[in-house]
């Protein structure tokens, strides 16, 4: 594939970023720039999906993300990772227990009852699909009210911080499989500083899947779902909650918590596997986990966790199963890159495909000429 390098054209180059400029700003003297912190609150799931996609915890500047890119959300995505690009890594982290999240929504669809209880959290998934006319002319005054009622009623103080894990009483119970030390010792595969040669290890399918573009893992998953796959998934677990991320003193190497990170997990249960190696039967399990609260891409990141697992192991015979086809095909970013990339000028190529087909042609005209010609001769 074949490029020209282009002369000119600076004018309109900045012309076209002064109109886009114009636009952004367009609502003239009426109009207020939208500030960091109200994109950050009252556009708390595209925040949060921002985060996940650019694979960097930042709600700053995935609110400044947003800002710059219209709302344009790969856009948004793309300059996050890429200031994240731009940055030296200076120290990793342990393997962080999710068990220790400070929990704000925990939900189960495998048991009514669970250890700790039910938590149903800030969801959408109880309220009316109806369009809230009211918000067309929201006070302002009643808008600022909202948020100091709902503390005045409230006792939140009286939640715990965490729940107890619900797979780990179906561990206890026998019927999951225990877990692999050997593996979970293991050092995680870095996406960023390693390329994917397959086949990849299980982290590498992880770190792939959580900073996919939402939309194209929930696709490949909901193809699961809908019987290109044999999963049948059972939620076990979803929880939302901020992390603590612990990091070594410098001087003491004690582990110590830095901060945390707002973040989305999701552990199902899928189909129990027969015998193996002279393990009892035993139910398998799919993970799925990302920045912000985004549960679809949770939800969807274990359907093809297990999906990808089984691939690996019987042989993919489903596009969700087959590592390539989806840890190729679902970052948002790459995907846009190469998409874009057909408006660069194409002028060579397409000037040769054209005397490709003019020659073809002269010969389609020629031969047929011939054929015409012979004809008349034996007539």
């Amino acid at each position: 594939m074949g490029y020209v390098a282009i002369k000119g054209g600076g004018q309109a180059i900045s012309g076209a970023e002064k109109l886009l400029e114009f636009i952004r700003t367009r609502q003239g003297e009426t109009g207020e720039p939208l500030d960091i912190e109200t994109i950050e609150n009252q556009l708390y799931f595209l925040h949060s999906r921002i985060m996940s996609e650019g694979g960097l915890f930042h709600p700053k500047l995935a609110s400044l993300a947003i800002k710059q890119s219209m709302g344009d959300t790969l856009e948004a995505s793309f300059a996050l990772r890429a200031y994240r690009s731009t940055k030296p890594r200076l120290i990793e982290s342990p393997i962080l227990d999710t068990s220790n999240m400070r929990v704000t929504r925990r939900i189960s669809a495998s048991f009514k009852d669970i250890p700790g209880g039910q938590m149903l959290g800030a969801s959408t998934d109880y309220a009316l699909r109806l369009m809230r006319t009211e918000l067309l002319d929201e006070s302002p005054d009643a808008f600022k009210s909202i948020a100091g009622k709902w503390l005045d009623e409230n006792r939140y103080d009286e939640i715990p911080d965490t729940f107890p894990k619900v797979l780990d009483a179906l561990r206890d119970e026998g019927l999951l499989p225990p877990v692999n030390e050997a593996i979970s010792e293991q050092k995680p595969f870095d996406i960023t500083r390693e390329p994917l040669v397959f086949p990849v290890p299980r982290s590498a399918a992880l770190s792939t899947m959580a900073r996919s573009e939402t939309g194209s893992i929930l696709a490949l998953a909901y193809s699961n779902m809908r019987g290109y796959g044999d999963i049948h998934p059972t939620v076990a677990e979803l929880r939302v909650g901020y992390l603590p991320v612990m990091l070594p003193h410098p001087i003491t190497g004690e582990l110590i918590e830095a901060g945390e990170v707002l973040m989305t997990e999701c552990e199902v249960v899928a189909m129990y596997e027969d015998e193996e190696n002279g393990d009892k039967p035993s139910f398998s399990l799919g993970y799925g986990a990302c920045f912000g609260h985004n549960e679809v891409k949770a939800i969807s990141m274990s359907i093809l966790d297990r999906a990808l697992q089984s691939g690996m192991k019987n042989g993919p015979t489903n596009p969700s199963e087959d590592p390539e086809f989806v840890l190729l095909h679902i970052d948002g970013i790459d995907s846009m890159g190469f998409c874009t990339h057909y408006k660069m000028p194409h002028y060579v190529t397409f000037q040769s495909d054209m005397d490709r087909l003019r020659t073809t042609q002269e010969k389609h005209t020629n031969k047929h000429e011939e054929a015409s010609q012979k004809g008349a001769d034996n007539v």
